[in-house]
């Protein structure tokens, strides 16, 4: 049985949340980069190339890319063979969220949901444990900004609706958010399981690599498909119009219940903020 010591964890999502916080992973600034150089727009290739320069900056200067630094999202694979050593998992994930955030001078964004008293530390983290075989401790964080979360959408569709259903509800979710999850986007989209499952996997879409197809090759065509027909809306970069409405889309998908066609759709601002360490 492997120990892992509760003030590691502690110490590393600190570093990590931070981290996230000031760079992109080199997946989303490469895609970005690429973007800029590809827009036809006049308007809107300025505005990727602003985001370049806030990235750089944001690097060189070890400051929030944006302003927004997210509720902390935080998934565990823990290996069976692994105890946390100390104290509770959630805990030690907990005080490295909030000892981050304060350190790092990070907006504490978590409040209570109708009264809007504020946490005062960003916690808690939004955790999300799988358990797997052998004796890891990976975690991956990845705060998540407010104006891309308020623009996801869920849906309970007939099974009748078919793939032309869960095509039409991504676009629809697409169009109805507009410029307000601040494009471009990661998109992640979860295909079955029930109404919880959905979103999960949507969620846990937008941290594969960027670009990174599914392995089944039928829905890593769709993918593709819907990545080409959102980037034909012409929302573009910060809704200036353009072909650069989002970078990736996602999808993860489950085996259903025979009368459920759940689809969730997670969107990602192109702030689309991912650090993993495995302890």
């Amino acid at each position: 049985m492997r120990q892992v010591d509760y003030q590691e964890i502690v110490e590393t999502v600190a570093q990590m949340a931070v981290a996230a916080n000031i760079k992109l992973p080199l997946d989303v600034e490469q895609a970005i980069n690429q973007a800029a150089q590809k827009e036809s727009n006049d308007l809107g290739r300025y505005v990727l190339k602003q985001i370049c320069l806030n990235q750089a900056i944001a690097e060189k200067e070890e400051m929030p890319l944006c302003q927004d630094t997210g509720s902390a999202v935080v998934f565990v694979e823990l290996g069976q063979e692994t105890q946390i050593q100390g104290g509770l998992l959630d805990d030690a994930i907990n005080a490295g969220v909030a000892k981050g955030y304060r350190e790092g001078y990070l907006r504490k964004s978590m409040t209570h949901p109708w009264l809007r008293q504020n946490t005062g530390d960003n916690t808690p983290a939004i955790i999300h444990l799988r358990l797997v075989a052998g004796d890891c401790c990976r975690l991956t964080i990845a705060p998540k900004g407010g104006g891309a979360e308020n623009m996801s959408a869920l849906a309970m569709l007939p099974p009748s609706a078919g793939l032309p259903g869960i095509k039409d509800f991504v676009r629809q979710t697409v169009i109805k958010a507009g410029p307000n999850p601040c494009p471009p986007l990661v998109i992640g989209v979860g295909v079955g399981g029930n109404f919880e499952k959905a979103p999960l996997l949507a969620k846990t879409a937008l941290i594969r690599p960027l670009g990174q197809p599914s392995p089944d090759p039928e829905v890593a065509a769709l993918e593709q498909e819907l990545l080409a027909e959102i980037n034909q809306l012409n929302i573009g970069p910060q809704g200036f119009g353009g072909q650069t409405t989002a970078l990736a889309v996602h999808i993860e998908i489950f085996p259903c219940h025979i009368a459920s066609l759940p689809v969730a759709v997670n969107l990602n601002c192109h702030v689309s903020r991912h650090v993993t360490f495995e302890l």
